[in-house]
């Protein structure tokens, strides 16, 4: 199940949301989930606007504090 506060995402931005949190980077994220590093930077800057949040370890923050 996913955290409330992480309803609003797509599963994709989710599943970028996680793997930001667990310390990956834009290039580990892509080779991961099998998608280009833009396409990470673009979920990342959504999953922050979403959120209102201002940068990754917020993100990682955030999942960690709702688990």
């Amino acid at each position: 199940l996913r955290p409330a506060a992480f309803a609003h995402l797509t599963e994709r931005e989710y599943e970028v949301a996680v793997l930001v949190s667990q310390g990956l980077d834009n290039r580990e994220i892509a080779a991961c989930a099998y998608m280009s590093e833009g396409t990470v930077r673009n979920h990342i800057s959504s999953i922050l606007a979403k959120m209102h949040l201002k940068n990754r370890t917020q993100i990682a923050v955030a999942y960690y504090t709702s688990q």
